[in-house]
This record gives structure tokens, sequence and C-alpha cells, in this order.
């Protein structure tokens, strides 16, 4: 290592001690022996050497500490972080420093001890060190997995009453449905209830009203048998069809009024042979055809039974019996059996 150039050697004071130059009261044994030095501009240029160069490393050195302040808090909020995420503290490593003396011109003396010496890498190791000997991260991980549970248990808490908040408003609502199902079944069953009842109720009355006009009403002859119909089609009819109702009976048979009222027309009628016309009260006209003899009179009132005539084989026939037609008061002709059903009476 190279070292400073010595300062000039100060020139030595006069044996006699007879100056006084240095001295104040005398001399003294520790102050001998001294010459007399005349500075020279070679003397008085600044010297390099341990006092500069320890001035200059004081202030760096004095940068190393705050930098090794700093790196210590840094490893240290590290420790810290370690600590809350449960992880081993991560060691940060600087490289050494050289020596300030180094880096100083005419610097190669040996370094003083003040300052700080220690590399960092050794600080920041000793600082891990006690980091990992320092807080105890097992309290830390749990009080984090603690509050991680804590949170997990709140949101499944959450999600269980949502799922049963859900759950209830889907029975409510099924309930809701199912009553308002059976509230309509209910009003349903009532109405069928109620119309057949109605049904029932307007059955009875008619049969009632029926059996009352059955009374009022007869079939016009007995022991018979239908043999045509109503509009039923054959070539027998000159109109191609039929324009009443035939009760096929044994010539001499009974013919009755259905119902009572004023005889309008007796005698012969061509293809209906002897025929009686019996008009009623509102109108409708009865035509009895094809008899073999007649009991009444034109203008003869009638009741319900009177016998008018007998069943025979005149006009355009082919066997005895009663050809019964039925015409409105306008003189339309309509279906006889239908007629007779509508007073009560079952041909």
């Amino acid at each position: 290592m190279a070292s400073n150039r010595p300062a000039p050697e100060a020139p030595s004071a006069p044996s006699g001690h007879g100056t006084d130059t240095f001295g104040y009261d005398g001399y003294r044994a520790e102050e001998g022996p001294w010459e007399e030095w005349n500075p020279t501009a070679e003397s008085i240029r600044p010297v390099r050497g341990r006092h500069r160069v320890a001035k200059q490393r004081g202030g760096l050195a004095r940068s190393s500490t705050v930098l090794g302040v700093g790196v210590i808090a840094a490893v240290g909020a590290g420790g810290m972080a370690s600590a809350q995420t449960g992880k081993p503290p991560v060691s940060i490593s600087m490289p050494d420093l050289p020596n300030v003396g180094s880096l100083m011109p005419g610097g190669d003396e040996e370094p003083e001890p003040e300052g700080s010496a220690t590399p960092l890498s050794g600080i920041t190791q000793a600082v891990a060190a006690d980091s990992a000997e320092g807080p105890d991260t097992t309290g830390a991980g749990e009080s984090l997995r603690a509050r991680i549970m804590a949170q997990a248990e709140q949101q499944q808490a959450q999600v269980e009453t949502k799922a049963a908040a859900e759950a209830a408003a889907a029975a409510e609502k099924k309930a809701a449905e199912a009553a308002a199902k059976a509230e309509k079944e209910a009003e349903e069953k009532a109405a069928a209830a109620k119309k057949k009842a109605a049904e029932e109720a307007a059955k009875k009355a008619e049969a009632e009203r029926l059996a009352k006009l059955a009374k009022q009403y007869t079939l016009p002859t007995s022991s018979y048998t239908i043999s045509s119909t109503f509009n039923q089609a054959g070539s027998l009819w000159s109109s191609g069809h039929h324009t009443g109702l035939d009760f096929a009976a044994p010539t001499g048979t009974l013919l009755k009024a259905v119902h009572g009222g004023t005889i309008t027309s007796a005698g012969w009628d061509g293809s209906y042979g002897y025929k009686t016309v019996l008009t009623l009260d509102d109108g409708t006209e009865l035509w009895y055809a094809h008899q073999s003899s007649i009991n009444v009179s034109v203008g003869q009132k009638v009741t319900t039974g009177d016998v008018i005539g007998r069943v025979g084989a005149t006009g355009n026939v082919t066997g005895a019996h009663l050809h019964l037609e039925v015409h409105t008061a306008g003189g339309t002709g309509i279906d006889p059996m239908a007629w007779l059903q509508s007073k009560g009476l079952t041909p």
C-alpha cells in the first residue's frame, strides 16, 4: 500500500536554548530541542493524508450508516410482510462496498475504525435472522386463517339464507297456486252442481208441466203401430215425402180428439179419403185422414178424448191406418211426433 509523502522536517533549535521563539517563560524539558524553521512554498502545501481522508471517509461512513438503516428498515418490512403472508422472510442481499480509502485519490492508508466497517450483506443476513427469530408468524397466520374462515362462513351463511328465502318464496308461490287451483276447481264444481241442479229443476218443472198437459191432451188412437214418420221419402207419396205420422191399426179402431177445440172440416178429401179437421184454441189444426167413418160435424165443440171417427183405409192407402198431420195457425205442416211430445205424449 502506498504511503503519503512525509512532511519536510523542521529545522532543529540551537543547542544553547538561547532563543525564546517558542518559549513562554523559560526552557522546558519536554519542548526541546528546537531549531528555527522558515516556511517555504513546499512546506506549506496542503498535506494529503490521514486527516483529509478520514474527513472524507467520515462523511461517507455516515452515508453508509444511513444506507444500513434503510436496509434494516427494508428487511424489517420484508419480515413483516412475511409474517402477514405466512411465508418465510426473504433476505435482501447487497454487494459489499469497497473501502472508502480506495475511492479517494492517494487514499492507500488503512481505513480508520470510524463509521461502519461491516459489509451490507452481513447486515442483511443478520436482520433476516433477527426477523426470523423475532415476531411470531404463527399467530399472524392463524389470525389471517381465522379471518378467511370467518368470511367464508359469512358467505356460506348468506348463500344459505338466500337459498332458504328462495325456497320459502317458491313454497309460498306453489301454495298460492295450489290454493288458486283448488278455489277454481271448487268454483267450477259449484257451478256444475248449480247447473245440474238447475237442469234437474227445469226437467222436473217440464215433467210436471207435461204431466199436467197430458191430462189435457191424449193420443189420437190406441193399439197402434207407427208405420211411417214425418218427412219420410218414398214413391208412395205424390210430393215425394211423407207429410204426416201414420198409426197403423185395425179398421174401426176409435179416433179421439187430442185436445179440446172446434171441428172446422169433416168429409171426403181425395187421396186423404174421409178426413176430419180439429182446430184448437191457439189455431193449431189436426188432420185425421183415411177414416172409415166420421162421428162429428163442422162447428162442433169437442173436448179431450171425445170420439170423432174410426180408423179406415179410404183414399190413397196400402192398408188401414190413421194419417195424422199437424199444421200451425199459419198453415205450415210440422212433425206430429214432436208436437205430441211437446204436449207430454209419447206415441
